[in-house]
Order: structure tokens, then C-alpha cells, then sequence
């Protein structure tokens, strides 16, 4: 028989064994699926949150308040001091009358202003720090309080600096997530197979005594090892894909409440496709260790 033939001869068995037990089949093929499932669920939510994180500005940003009695002299001293300190890279001023042109504007109130006896907001200062350690940021933000004319000091931004670390953390998680689960994955595999020897252990000692070889005999067996792998990542797939289906009406909604429109993406097509392709792999070799170490047990006439 031909090497093509010998696999076409494996593909077929493998389809038959599928029809003679789907129930099993496809209990594995759910269990393998929501396995997988919780580390594809989990980088998606994680893209996600990087989507709505990706225009936001991750540099620590000072903000410094002006007192209401600040006048253009004390000003200018704080801009001289400013100026003087190395723990600054940059910074400009703020004058009261933009900053509450910029927030009416901004936030669509431009004929609240009409109504304003005076303008509320103090002059202010947006500061750029050198330094993205978080300890010498709050050193120069209490520095700073201690101005002569400075009402308040506020640190902008830090927040997504943690944010980004906790999405750091939360790809490191994924990763380890898909491991673990990886290699229960080959287990979950190489059990079924393992069953699957040993319900057939007359039908391999026969072939072994009609000169069958090895190769021959393990063949349909890493096939439906692959394709217990795929169908599970294939039902991975569809999990994450309807869990996001059921979620996108709130999500919308949530984010209409901010007055932001924001839907859910799946995973993009080569993130979907390395999944199938990992998870086929993964069932393979889960096949390979098994039938290898079974085979070696099984002989005629022992």
C-alpha cells in the first residue's frame, strides 16, 4: 500500500470510530473546549482592555493648583522654580480663563458660561516629570505642595500606570494559564487514546502477528489525537465567541452610561487559527506518548 494510502487508510478508521462512539467524542471534545476556553477568554479580555487603554496617555502627568490670591508675580517665581528643578522635563501654564473655556467646550456646556458670576477654576500649571518611579513622583508632588501660592498638587495618570501593569500581569497569567492547561490538554488525549488500546489490544496483537508494523498501527491513532485537539479548540472558539455575543448588549450599555461606544472584538483571525493549530499539537502528542508506551506492552503471545 502507498504512503497516501496508508494515511487515507487511517483518516477512515478515525471517521468510523468517531460515528460508533459520538457521545463520548463529543464529551471530550467539550471538556478539551472549556479548558482551553479560559486561557483564549482570558488574552481576549486582556486585548480588550488594552484596546480602551491604547489612547490613553501612560506618562505621569503633575497637575499644580494656583491659591485664588495667587497674583502674576507669584507666578512668575513659581515658574522661575519650575524652571530651576531637575526633576522636571517640562511644563506650561495654565491660565483660569482657557482652562474653563476648555472644560465648557469640552464637555458641550459653552452657554454655562453666561450664567458664571465669576470663573471658578484657579490658574494651574501641567507638569511633566522625568522620573516613572512612583515613590519620586509622590517626592516631587509633595515638593512641590510646599510653594509659596500653591493650593493644591495633584499626580495625574498613575493610575494607568497601574492599569498597564496589571494587564502585564494578567498576559503573564494567560500564558502560564494556556500551559497548565496545554498539558492537561495531552493528558486528557493520551487517556483516550490509552482506553482506546486496550479496548482494541486482540485487534493490535493480530496485526503485529500479520506483520503490521508499528508506524502502521499508531498512525489513526495520532490522527484522532489531532483531531480530538482541533475539535477542542474549534469548541474553544465557539465558547469565547458566544460569551462574547451574551455580553455585548451590557457592555454597550456600560459604556453608553460614560457616553462612549465601545463592542467586545474576538480574537483576530491568526490568534484564532495559532489556537487550532496549538491545540491539534497538543493532541498529537498526548497520542504519540500514549500509543508508544502502550504499544511496547503489547506483544503476541504474551
Amino acid at each position: 500500500m502507498s504512503w497516501l494510502g496508508q494515511h487515507r487508510v487511517a483518516l477512515w478508521l478515525i471517521l468510523r470510530r468517531f460515528a460508533r462512539t459520538p457521545f463520548s467524542g463529543l464529551l471530550t471534545t467539550l471538556v478539551i473546549g472549556i479548558a482551553l476556553s479560559l486561557p483564549v477568554g482570558l488574552y481576549t479580555l486582556i486585548e480588550n482592555v488594552k484596546t480602551l487603554t491604547g489612547n490613553v496617555n501612560m506618562a505621569p502627568q503633575i497637575t499644580l493648583f494656583l491659591a485664588p490670591n495667587a497674583n502674576a508675580d507669584s507666578t512668575r517665581q513659581i515658574e522661575l522654580k519650575l524652571k530651576e528643578s531637575h526633576a522636571i522635563r517640562q511644563f506650561h501654564f495654565i491660565p483660569r480663563d482657557q482652562a474653563l473655556h476648555d472644560l465648557l467646550h469640552g464637555a458641550g456646556l459653552a452657554d454655562l458660561a453666561a450664567g458664571l458670576a465669576k470663573n471658578p477654576l484657579p490658574d494651574a500649571f501641567e507638569i511633566e516629570p522625568r522620573t516613572l518611579v512612583s515613590a519620586e513622583l509622590e517626592h516631587l508632588r509633595d515638593e512641590l505642595a510646599k510653594l509659596p501660592k500653591v493650593d493644591f498638587v495633584q499626580l495625574d495618570t498613575l493610575w494607568a500606570q497601574r492599569l498597564g501593569a496589571l494587564v502585564r500581569v494578567g498576559d503573564d497569567i494567560a500564558l502560564l494559564l494556556a500551559a497548565l492547561l496545554g498539558f492537561a490538554l495531552a493528558a486528557v488525549t493520551g487517556n483516550t487514546i490509552r482506553l482506546q488500546i486496550l479496548s482494541r489490544r486482540d485487534e493490535i496483537e493480530i496485526g503485529k502477528l500479520v506483520g503490521a508494523t508499528d508506524a502502521f498501527i499508531r498512525r489513526p491513532f495520532l490522527y484522532h489525537g489531532a483531531a480530538q485537539g482541533l475539535s477542542g479548540g474549534l469548541a474553544a472558539w465557539a465558547i469565547v465567541s458566544l460569551g462574547l455575543y451574551f455580553l455585548n448588549p451590557g457592555v454597550n450599555e456600560l459604556a453608553q452610561l460614560y457616553g462612549a461606544h465601545f463592542r467586545p472584538q474576538s480574537p483576530d483571525p491568526d490568534v484564532m487559527l495559532g489556537l487550532l493549530l496549538a491545540s491539534s499539537l497538543l493532541g498529537w502528542i498526548g497520542a504519540f506518548l500514549s500509543v508508544g508506551r502502550h504499544l511496547r506492552q503489547i506483544e503476541p503471545g504474551r
